[in-house]
């Protein structure tokens, strides 16, 4: 790799450390190729990506941004999962180091706060964006559609009394 490669893989990270939401750090030595890729793609579905690069290159890419706390974790093979939602790349990354024992997760970072693995684990844990909108929605649609049907109960009533009426009558 030559200076000018270089330089672009430094502005790339950088880019993407100033813009995303969470940071995974994990350690991939001997995790097999498909199992890679197989991590790659579930997390880029998930909205994320996993990069691989030379743990000098990404310490330069860190200076400068709130992730920089992490270039203590940098060292040995490591790989980056990052996504711009803050709970996609955990959630993967802690699923899929339960499945491979040989993908331990160091730690990462949210913001300018550094996690350890347990606090990558707990962010794994909460519920994603897309969940909580659909909570949140649910609940404001549920006092409409109460009100609703505390206005329609008097009249349903009112209309069995009267059905009750007419059989009690036709009989």
């Amino acid at each position: 790799m030559d200076r000018a490669e270089k330089r672009e893989v430094v502005t790339a990270l950088h880019d993407v450390f100033a813009k995303t939401g969470v940071v995974v750090v994990a350690h991939y030595a001997g995790l097999t190729v498909s199992a890679m890729t197989k991590l790659r793609s579930e997390m880029r579905s998930a909205g994320g990506q996993v990069k691989v690069a030379k743990n000098r290159l990404v310490k330069l890419a860190l200076e400068g941004t709130d992730a920089k706390g992490i270039a203590d974790l940098l060292k040995g093979p490591t790989c980056l999962a990052f996504s711009p939602d803050p709970v996609a790349a955990p959630k993967i990354a802690v699923k899929f180091a339960k499945a491979n024992e040989k993908f331990v997760i160091l730690g990462g970072a949210m913001g300018n706060t550094v996690l350890d693995a347990r606090g990558v684990s707990s962010l794994a844990d909460l519920p994603s964006l897309d969940e909580l909108r659909g909570k949140l929605i649910g609940l404001l649609q549920a006092p409409a559609s109460k009100i609703a049907r505390t206005v329609n109960e008097p009249a349903a009533k009112l209309a069995r009394v009267l059905a009750a009426y007419g059989k009690k009558d036709a009989a």
